[in-house]
């Protein structure tokens, strides 16, 4: 887009346009932004280029644009751009904002929305999802043909502000403050400057352009340089003129026809006055009267200048009482600011008083647990001091009984009752042995029952997800069969599903007002020259662009997004791109240097534009295809393969490598090739038969887990017995053993053939236990006095701990005395804040808006004192010339100089 400032002559914008060559070169690489267009601004002051018609210099003066300032406006949300005085050059990708700044220049100057060419009314050209636009352009004035100098000063501000219902135009001055809001203001500021946005040599947008050089009837030519060259404004001015003339002329003549009646009275009223000459008394009289009614407005006028001053003096006494409110508070404020700093370093004190008291206090509490722990070892110690004791004098009198038992055995037994006994041992043992087996073959037999039964169970959990993965792979197939078999019908669903059908009928109803149809979605539009092979892979790679769609221009897109929107298709993409261009010519040196195909060599596509978008928003050229992962990864990471973007394999795998960061990307799960692929019958007959070896599969499975099953239960009711009979055995078992037990000790006890040495043994078992209770008692008299200690040490504890606590009560009262005060302290700074931003406000809105008013209200009462005082002394002078030499004293002289003077401004104002 080229920008020229508007307020430059036609000839002289030609002039500069055949001086010099403009070549914009547009990136094929970069993507658009959705933001702003990167702006370069360049003058031709030094190089001596756009110069006038005979080569001199033409200053820069009046009327050039400085500053643009666009907010919310078609696609940008906040932008500014500072002008050179002369010709600037902004450039930027496709559907950046360039033609949006050269738009907005026309909507400042009054142009139509639907003369932009963009769009059809003016709260179109909002941006989405915003409630209002505004376009500032600043103007410079300074110079000789400036406008209204010292009303704007050095420049003009232009605020076009556009809502949803409506829209204003405001003029400002070099401060920014309002001063004209009409069209007539803004049509004035236009024609002082010679701006008309609808010359296309002014404004020459993309549509003009590619109009003027696509007509090829003369006649077109011809208008569009009637218009140019300014022949058609002189036209139509000159017929407006001839219109204005013809009613004038008009109205002259009705004028003419209308003045002989009114000559006619005149003399019938001359004829009155005439006769009226006897009434000079009457007109001496009223001459009088206006000469007091004169001077009786400078006297009302004086009386309210009067009223008035006393009134400022009034309101000029509000100022000291509101500004010493204003100090009362803000010293209030002060003093407030310098307590709650003082009671903040008070706090901070107590805080790090209160820290080390609680630190002391942990201390203490882990001392008192310490203790307390070493007394309950203590006493825990003395139980089983005393336990031990129980326990062996138990044992003492166990042997006492035991030794009156052997004595009253040894008479009792004999010899046969012993080798009965012996007898009965001996039997027991053999069962005893026998029973002790039959434990164990239970046992194993159990033990190998409950393995089995967990190997079953196991085999089931397996069988059980085998049978759910297959039901989601069936699952998955079937989803796929069904996309297959919607897309063999309408290819185009695979890429939005029903909602692009809608917004394609959509789009056919909306034709007539597309400037080109659009094309899309992109991957309707694309073929793959392999599509079994690389169909996973290009869609891995370009998947996110298929759904969407290419236009030629914003106001395309406009319409295109209101498509959408009754398709109910919310999220559609849109890319603006110039179908008029050629299929982009990819350099051998940016090809990447390697044997393998790239996306863009394996895409066939009827439209140029869709293979343009793919390499310019996709990198379809410098993406590489390799068939297994060992290659992809020599491609993507070796260090002789260039201008390579991405590396893909044909089973999903992306690789790319970032700096020194290499990635490897496994594939999607949601990733499906189907889109792209060749055979849409073939696709389905393969998932069929994947679904039908899965099912064959499933309901083996189902049949293998229902035996297993049936298995399962049966080991179960097995398990149940097995472990009853064990249980049974072992019952058995213990009892034998215990009855075993009794035998052998009535045996030993009957067999005692010396019941003497038994008895010593006994007492002298019964001596030691004796000593081993002594030495446990003593140990008992030593735990006792450690237990006492330690009582001691955490009565000592607690009391120390309670000292502390209740010397820190205080301390931590005084804190929350001081935190509360603090908090007063904060409540009473803000209302003194709050109170002295009302007396401020008070001051500012009120007392000193009424002084300047009552100012104002003076100097235009003054005025009218001088114009009255003039007007007095008029009629004096004027009506009565004898007043003024009634007096001939020194003192007068330069009262009637100044009568006199005053007099002759008046006749001449």
């Amino acid at each position: 887009a080229i920008i020229t400032h508007p307020s430059q002559k036609p000839h002289f914008r030609f002039s500069s346009l055949e001086t010099s060559a403009l070549l914009l070169v547009f990136s094929a690489r970069a993507s658009p932004s959705d933001e702003q267009a990167r702006c370069f601004h360049t003058t031709m002051e030094e190089s001596g280029g756009f110069s006038g018609p005979a080569g001199t210099h033409t200053p820069s003066g009046a009327g050039t644009i400085k500053r643009i300032r666009l907010e919310n406006f078609m696609c940008h949300s906040n932008l500014q751009i500072e002008l050179g005085p002369r010709v600037n050059f902004i450039t930027g990708q496709n559907g950046s904002g360039k033609s949006a700044i050269l738009t907005a220049i026309c909507v400042a100057f009054g142009s139509r929305a639907k003369g932009t060419q963009r769009a059809s009314t003016l709260k179109d050209f909002i941006k989405t999802g915003c409630s209002h636009a505004t376009v500032e352009v600043v103007i410079k004035n300074e110079g000789h043909d400036a406008f209204k100098h010292d009303i704007y000063g050095n420049s003009i501000i232009l605020e076009r502000r556009i809502n949803q219902t409506a829209g204003s135009m405001t003029l400002k001055d070099h401060r920014g403050r309002k001063v004209a809001g009409r069209k007539d203001d803004l049509q004035e500021l236009i024609d002082h400057f010679n701006i008309d946005v609808e010359n296309p040599c002014v404004v020459m947008s993309q549509d003009k352009s590619r109009e003027f050089l696509h007509s090829g009837n003369k006649k077109d030519k011809f208008k569009f340089f009637f218009k140019a060259t300014l022949l058609q404004q002189v036209n139509d001015t000159l017929q407006r003129n001839t219109e204005g003339l013809r009613s004038v002329s008009a109205a002259v003549e009705e004028d003419e026809a209308s003045i002989k009646p009114v000559e006619k009275e005149l003399a019938e009223l001359q004829r009155k006055i005439s006769n009226m000459e006897h009434l000079e008394e009457i007109s001496q009289e009223v001459e009088v009267l206006t000469k007091k009614l004169a001077w009786a407005w400078v006297y009302d006028v004086d009386k309210q200048k009067q009223e008035h001053i006393s009134m400022m003096e009034k309101l000029k006494q509000r100022v000291p009482a509101c500004q010493k409110k204003i100090d009362e508070e803000l010293a209030k404020m002060e003093s407030l600011e310098e307590k709650s700093s003082k009671k903040k370093g008070q706090i901070a004190r107590l805080m790090d008083k209160t820290l080390e008291v609680k630190s002391k206090q942990q201390e203490f509490k882990d001392s008192i647990s310490m203790a307390t722990k070493e007394k309950v070892e203590l006493q825990e110690k003395r139980k089983r001091a005393t336990k031990q004791i129980d326990d062996k004098e138990k044992q003492v009198k166990e042997l006492e009984r035991q030794i009156e038992e052997i004595n009253d055995q040894h008479l009792r037994n004999t010899q046969a009752e012993n080798s009965e006994m012996e007898e009965k041992v001996k039997e027991l043992k053999r069962a005893i042995d026998d029973a002790n087996d039959s434990f164990l073959r239970l046992e194993n037999e159990e033990r190998g029952t409950t393995d089995y039964v967990d190997k079953i169970q196991g085999e089931i959990s397996e069988i059980a997800k085998q049978i759910a993965d297959n039901e989601r792979k069936e699952k998955n197939h079937r989803s796929a069969i069904n996309d297959l078999q919607k897309n063999r019908k309408n290819k185009v669903t695979a890429f939005g599903g029903d909602r692009v059908l809608r917004l394609l009928r959509a789009i056919e109803n909306h034709r007539h007002q597309f400037k080109r149809p659009p094309i899309g979605p992109i991957g309707a539009n694309i073929a793959l020259a392999n599509a079994d092979r690389w169909a996973l892979a290009v869609e891995y790679a370009l998947g996110k662009l298929f759904n969407a769609f290419i236009v030629t221009n914003h106001s395309d897109s406009l319409l295109l997004k209101k498509c959408a929107r009754e398709a109910n298709y919310g999220d559609l993409k849109i890319y603006i791109y110039d179908f008029e261009r050629p299929r982009l010519n990819i350099p051998s040196d940016k090809l990447p240097t390697t044997h393998h195909p790239t996306v863009l060599s394996v895409i066939q596509s009827s439209y140029d534009t869709v293979l343009n978008v793919l390499i310019d928003l996709g990198n379809a050229e410098r993406q590489v295809l390799v068939k297994d992962y060992d290659t992809a990864k020599e491609v993507a990471f070796g260090q002789r393969t260039r201008n390579v973007h991405e590396v893909y394999t044909s089973d999903g795998y992306k690789m790319f490598c970032r700096e020194s960061v290499e990635t490897v990307l496994p594939p999607s799960k949601w990733l499906r090739a189907n889109r792209l692929c060749g055979s849409f019958d073939d696709q389905i007959s393969d998932h069929e038969q994947q679904v039908h070896v899965l099912a064959k599969e499933t309901e083996h499975l189902r049949r293998k887990k229902w035996d297993s099953e049936g298995t399962l239960r049966s080991l179960g009711e097995t398990l149940r017995l097995a472990k009853k009979k064990r249980s049974d055995a072992e019952r058995k078992l213990a009892s034998m053993e215990l009855e075993l037990q009794d035998l052998e000790r009535s045996i030993d006890n009957a067999s005692m053939s010396l019941p003497t040495s038994t008895l010593d043994e006994l007492r002298e078992e019964i001596s030691r236990i004796e000593e081993d209770i002594k030495h446990k008692q003593d140990t008992l008299e030593t735990l006792e006095v450690g237990i006492e200690k330690a009582e001691e040490k955490v009565t000592a504890l607690k009391m120390s701990f309670q000292s502390l606590c209740d010397s820190a009560k205080q301390d931590f009262e005084t804190l929350e005395d001081a935190e509360t005060e603090l908090m007063k302290i904060e409540t009473d700074r803000k209302s003194a804040e709050t109170q002295k931003a009302y007396y401020e406000r008070i001051m500012a809105t009120k007392v000193l808006v009424d002084i300047e008013s009552a100012k104002e209200k003076h100097s235009k009462l003054e005025d009218e004192r001088k114009v009255n005082f003039q007007m007095s002394y008029y009629h004096i002078t004027l009506r009565s010339p004898k007043l003024v030499f009634l007096s001939e004293q020194p003192s007068n002289v330069l009262a009637l100089i100044f009568l006199v003077f005053n007099s002759i401004i008046f006749l001449f104002a």
